[in-house]
């Protein structure tokens, strides 16, 4: 049993009691965690894509996307502060941004056409089209690619999204 010192305010040497017990009932939460995105998919995400899409949309990126995005698809450090013209560094497109946001045909067409335009017809971001550049497929490939980078509880959320669109679900 602790011992009170004199001048010790009432209860104190309960408190690393307190402590002990409140630690280990955290302990004993995360034994099982949940995921953080629960969805009705469950655990057990099937991709909609093939290895050598996702392959091919490896290279694709490396080549057009890496130099903006950075090599692991992470995105500026910055991305959510605008910049001093008052737009958006590159977002991150490994599922830590906000691409699982956009459903697919958005994601293909943000590539293709690059930033939107405001009323004025001024584009409200840097990002490049890259129609002139890459195809259709290649799109596809490329959105393959960073996909397969989002943990399952994302792409689980992403997947359901687009087949809500879609009125399959």
């Amino acid at each position: 049993m602790m011992q009170k010192y004199p001048g010790q305010p009432a209860g104190l040497y309960l408190k690393p009691v307190l402590l002990l017990v409140l630690l280990s009932a955290l302990m004993a939460c995360d034994v099982n965690p949940e995921p953080s995105l629960p969805t009705l998919t469950g655990p057990d995400v099937e991709r909609i894509y093939d290895a050598s899409l996702i392959s091919q949309g490896q290279l694709l990126y490396v080549r057009h996307c890496a130099d903006c995005h950075g090599p692991a698809a992470e995105g500026d450090v910055h991305w959510r502060k605008p910049d001093a013209e008052g737009f958006y560094p590159p977002p991150p497109l490994d599922g830590s941004g906000h691409a699982w946001h956009h459903s697919g045909p958005t994601l293909h067409e943000m590539i293709k056409k690059g930033s939107p335009v405001d009323e004025q017809g001024r584009p409200r971001g840097k990002m490049p089209a890259w129609r002139q550049t890459i195809n259709d497929q290649e799109i596809e490939a490329l959105i393959a690619w960073f996909q397969s980078l989002w943990p399952d509880p994302v792409y689980a959320i992403w997947y359901e999204r687009e087949q809500r669109v879609r009125g399959i679900k």
